[in-house]
């Protein structure tokens, strides 16, 4: 019964690798990649900085540039500032949630600064790969206009310079521009229980 089995699920699984290795063989492109990560689930930023440590990992010069946050103190932050600040440029240019400054112009600002700081490490020959985190926040609020990133991303952007861009509520535009996007999906989170942010985990 046992050797049965086991016959039966080899057999299956060199079907399944030869039409893998088939699908695989047509997949010879390479290009810089627009990313989203976006939905309501935790995750997103996350995410985002997992690309930043798998690019440092492959010596692949990277930069951070951080909206919104502004200086709510994260673990991501700290690791590569105090580690990797040679491999991964970090930028902030928010100054805190908008329900912090509660200043729709110093938002708008803020926002425009940090799009201008990131146009610069996009364009930067050498920097591969770039994070705009909560970047989403600032265009859903209209601080930036969608048309404008949209179109400097689509005809401005190195050809293999990646870029990955997180947040909720990607507008349309860009999701349509994206390569790749990714919707995080809130199933059960703690803070619906009255648990509040913690360490390690959302920062």
């Amino acid at each position: 019964m046992s050797d049965d089995i086991n016959a039966r699920h080899a057999e299956k699984m060199k079907k399944i690798k030869a039409a893998r290795d088939r699908m695989m063989a047509t997949k010879t492109d390479e290009k810089g990649l627009i990313i989203v990560h976006t939905g309501p689930g935790k995750g997103k930023s996350s995410s985002g900085f997992g690309m930043i440590m798998r690019c440092i990992a492959h010596q692949m010069p990277c930069a951070v540039v951080q909206f919104i946050k502004g200086n709510w103190i994260t673990g991501e932050a700290m690791m590569i500032r105090e580690r990797f600040a040679e491999e991964c440029r970090f930028f902030v240019s928010g100054e805190g949630f908008t329900w912090e400054t509660q200043d729709r112009e110093r938002d708008i600002a803020a926002a425009q600064k940090g799009w201008e700081i990131a146009k610069q490490q996009i364009l930067d020959p050498e920097i591969q790969f770039v994070l705009l985190d909560e970047i989403n926040i600032a265009l859903r609020y209209d601080y930036l206009d969608i048309d404008e990133v949209v179109d400097f991303l689509l005809h401005q952007k190195p050809e293999m310079t990646h870029v990955c861009l997180t947040g909720r509520n990607a507008k349309p535009e860009l999701i349509e521009a994206a390569d790749l996007v990714t919707e995080m999906t809130l199933v059960k989170h703690p803070f619906r229980d009255g648990i509040k942010a913690q360490k390690g985990v959302e920062m």
